[in-house]
């Protein structure tokens, strides 16, 4: 007996979540398994449910295809627990290119970033037995981590003093207690990303 494809059971998932016409949505991976014409349109829907209707979408993606990464409003690009990036999705390039990251042309930026703050992205000078360096990966992992956490720090501190820095920890006016005390989660009506 044939069942329901991946994809399917994928938007059925989403489908039943919305049934509850929630004013907060939270998707982790929402495109996994999907083909990139189904990607794309399940995400299209997911914003027109946030710009028409007010709702606020937070999802996590790994791997969003070009015209996915045109949909999103925001951005927030997180490397070993930092935050590099949190602004407009639009700006994103522009301000890669001025810390010295400039995305190839014709290139996915999503697949651009996920690659230039990955530990292989760190290459290191392979030192030949007569001392001269040639290039290409050299399999010191304590070097490697060594560069690599140099990398992310250098992309912390520029985000630290970038002019498109946002505090994450101010509350939007809109924001109200779900609760009534301090501690309670805050709920944003108005759409964010």
């Amino acid at each position: 007996m044939k069942g329901v494809s991946g994809g399917e059971r994928k938007r059925t998932s989403i489908g039943v979540e919305l049934i509850t016409d929630p004013s907060l949505i939270f998707l982790d991976e929402p495109t996994t398994g999907l083909d990139s014409f189904t990607a794309t349109a399940v995400m299209e829907t997911l914003g027109d449910l946030a710009r028409k209707d007010g709702r606020t979408v937070v999802s996590t993606i790994h791997q969003p295809n070009s015209d996915i990464f045109e949909l999103f409003d925001r951005l927030v690009l997180l490397a070993r627990g930092k935050i590099i990036y949190f602004n407009q999705a639009s700006l994103s390039v522009e301000y890669f290119t001025k810390i010295g990251f400039k995305c190839p042309e014709l290139s996915n930026p999503c697949d651009y970033f996920m690659s230039m703050m990955s530990i292989e992205s760190i290459e290191l000078d392979v030192e030949d037995e007569g001392g001269n360096t040639g290039g290409g990966w050299g399999y010191d992992v304590g070097k490697i981590k060594e560069e690599y956490e140099k990398l992310i720090a250098f992309f912390d501190a520029q985000y630290e003093g970038s002019d498109l820095r946002c505090d994450a920890t101010i509350k939007h006016p809109d924001c109200t207690p779900l609760t009534g005390n301090e501690e309670s989660i805050m709920v944003q009506t108005s759409f964010v990303y």
